[in-house]
Protein backbone atom coordinates (compact mmCIF):
# COMPACT_ATOMS: atom_id res chain seq x y z
CA UNK A 1 0.00 0.00 0.00
CA UNK A 2 2.91 2.51 0.59
CA UNK A 3 4.09 1.51 -2.63
CA UNK A 4 0.78 3.05 -4.11
CA UNK A 5 0.94 6.10 -1.98
CA UNK A 6 4.25 6.48 -2.96
CA UNK A 7 3.34 6.54 -7.03
CA UNK A 8 -0.29 8.14 -6.48
CA UNK A 9 1.47 11.11 -5.34
CA UNK A 10 2.11 11.98 -9.28
CA UNK A 11 -1.25 11.56 -9.84
CA UNK A 12 -3.10 15.06 -9.26
CA UNK A 13 -6.04 13.90 -11.31
CA UNK A 14 -7.88 11.08 -12.72
CA UNK A 15 -6.86 12.16 -16.55
CA UNK A 16 -3.46 11.76 -15.66
CA UNK A 17 -3.57 8.24 -15.69
CA UNK A 18 -4.65 8.35 -19.65
CA UNK A 19 -2.91 11.33 -20.66
CA UNK A 20 0.31 10.01 -21.64
CA UNK A 21 2.48 6.02 -21.90
CA UNK A 22 3.63 6.53 -18.22
CA UNK A 23 0.40 7.61 -16.57
CA UNK A 24 -1.03 4.46 -18.36
CA UNK A 25 1.61 2.37 -17.00
CA UNK A 26 1.22 4.03 -13.89
CA UNK A 27 -2.56 3.05 -13.47
CA UNK A 28 -1.62 -0.59 -14.76
CA UNK A 29 0.85 -1.14 -11.76
CA UNK A 30 -1.31 0.63 -9.29
CA UNK A 31 -4.11 -2.03 -10.27
CA UNK A 32 -1.87 -4.89 -9.72
CA UNK A 33 -1.31 -3.53 -6.21
CA UNK A 34 -4.92 -3.06 -5.58
CA UNK A 35 -5.18 -6.91 -6.70
CA UNK A 36 -2.71 -7.81 -4.61
CA UNK A 37 -4.79 -6.40 -1.56
CA UNK A 38 -8.31 -7.91 -2.47
CA UNK A 39 -6.19 -11.61 -3.01
CA UNK A 40 -4.60 -10.67 0.66
CA UNK A 41 -8.42 -9.35 1.79
CA UNK A 42 -9.95 -12.96 0.37
CA UNK A 43 -7.35 -15.39 1.92
CA UNK A 44 -7.68 -14.03 5.71
CA UNK A 45 -11.31 -14.42 4.83
CA UNK A 46 -11.59 -17.34 4.20
CA UNK A 47 -8.58 -18.99 6.83
CA UNK A 48 -10.79 -17.18 9.54
CA UNK A 49 -13.72 -18.70 8.19
CA UNK A 50 -15.46 -15.10 7.02
CA UNK A 51 -15.35 -14.31 10.80
CA UNK A 52 -12.26 -12.01 11.27
CA UNK A 53 -13.49 -8.96 9.10
CA UNK A 54 -16.33 -8.61 10.76
CA UNK A 55 -14.59 -6.85 13.50
CA UNK A 56 -13.50 -4.15 11.15
CA UNK A 57 -16.84 -2.86 9.98
CA UNK A 58 -15.71 0.68 8.56
CA UNK A 59 -13.97 -1.20 6.05
CA UNK A 60 -16.01 -2.01 2.73
CA UNK A 61 -14.44 -5.54 2.40
CA UNK A 62 -16.77 -6.80 -0.01
CA UNK A 63 -15.92 -3.72 -2.45
CA UNK A 64 -11.78 -4.76 -2.27
CA UNK A 65 -12.68 -7.69 -2.53
CA UNK A 66 -15.17 -7.22 -5.96
CA UNK A 67 -12.71 -4.57 -7.45
CA UNK A 68 -9.67 -7.10 -7.27
CA UNK A 69 -11.96 -9.38 -9.54
CA UNK A 70 -13.04 -6.94 -11.54
CA UNK A 71 -9.26 -5.54 -12.07
CA UNK A 72 -8.16 -9.35 -12.62
CA UNK A 73 -10.98 -10.49 -14.94
CA UNK A 74 -13.14 -7.07 -16.42
CA UNK A 75 -9.85 -5.13 -16.74
CA UNK A 76 -12.13 -3.12 -19.41
CA UNK A 77 -14.52 -1.88 -16.89
CA UNK A 78 -11.19 0.03 -14.80
CA UNK A 79 -12.66 2.96 -14.53
CA UNK A 80 -9.69 5.78 -13.94
CA UNK A 81 -12.34 8.10 -11.72
CA UNK A 82 -12.84 5.45 -9.40
CA UNK A 83 -9.15 4.31 -8.96
CA UNK A 84 -8.13 7.55 -8.37
CA UNK A 85 -10.59 7.88 -5.59
CA UNK A 86 -9.41 4.65 -3.84
CA UNK A 87 -5.63 5.90 -3.92
CA UNK A 88 -6.59 9.31 -2.77
CA UNK A 89 -9.40 9.05 -0.44
CA UNK A 90 -9.65 5.03 0.44
CA UNK A 91 -6.67 3.64 0.77
CA UNK A 92 -4.98 5.80 3.97
CA UNK A 93 -7.72 4.12 6.78
CA UNK A 94 -7.34 1.10 5.13
CA UNK A 95 -3.75 0.91 5.88
CA UNK A 96 -4.45 2.26 9.36
CA UNK A 97 -6.78 -0.62 9.87
CA UNK A 98 -3.98 -3.53 8.46
CA UNK A 99 -1.42 -1.87 10.24
CA UNK A 100 -3.98 -2.90 13.45
CA UNK A 101 -4.71 -5.89 11.98
CA UNK A 102 -1.47 -7.19 11.40
CA UNK A 103 -0.60 -6.66 15.17
CA UNK A 104 -3.74 -8.57 16.15
CA UNK A 105 -4.13 -11.45 13.42
CA UNK A 106 -1.37 -13.85 14.49
CA UNK A 107 -3.22 -14.32 18.14
CA UNK A 108 -6.83 -14.87 16.15
CA UNK A 109 -5.58 -17.11 13.57
CA UNK A 110 -6.29 -20.93 14.52
CA UNK A 111 -3.31 -23.49 14.35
Amino acid sequence: MLLIQDKASQVKKPDDFLLDQEGTFLLGGICMQLIFIGESVKTIDRKTSHRYLTNYPDIPWGQIMGLRDIIAHEYHRIDEEEIFNIIKVELSPLLSTVRRMRRELPDYMPE
